[in-house]
């Protein structure tokens, strides 16, 4: 399913690079998709939890800076020297807050924990 999810990820960005507007639309709902249902089978793993929903966000992130080019409202102001393509940053900042928390609070006071995948 990760490797799926990387073919989308890259078939949306290349899709934005290219303009393919009816490709970069498509590809946004599997990848935020298969990022959540990733984020969702890891939970029980804080590490993996936290990378997989910072992951989530920045696609996220990433989708809305696309579709803010791809409808060209992404220069347009809103206060100051603000644009609509700023807005990204809000899950861009939301995805460094959640490994922040997990690197600097959680991962110092459970050094004990140790981590197994079993599929």
């Amino acid at each position: 399913m990760e490797n799926l999810h990387i073919v989308f990820w890259l078939l949306k960005d290349i899709s934005w690079c290219m303009i393919w507007k009816p490709l970069g639309f498509a590809m946004i709902f599997p990848t935020l998709i298969i990022s959540i249902v990733i984020a969702w089978r890891t939970r029980q793993f804080m590490s993996e939890l936290c990378h997989n929903v910072a992951i989530t966000v920045w696609i996220s992130a990433n989708s809305y800076w696309m579709i803010s080019e791809f409808f060209h409202f992404d220069t347009t102001i809103i206060t100051g020297d603000i644009t609509y393509k700023h807005l990204a940053l809000i899950p861009f900042v939301t995805g460094i807050l959640i490994l922040a928390y997990f690197y600097l609070y959680y991962q110092p006071r459970h050094k004990e924990e140790t981590e197994v995948i079993t599929e």
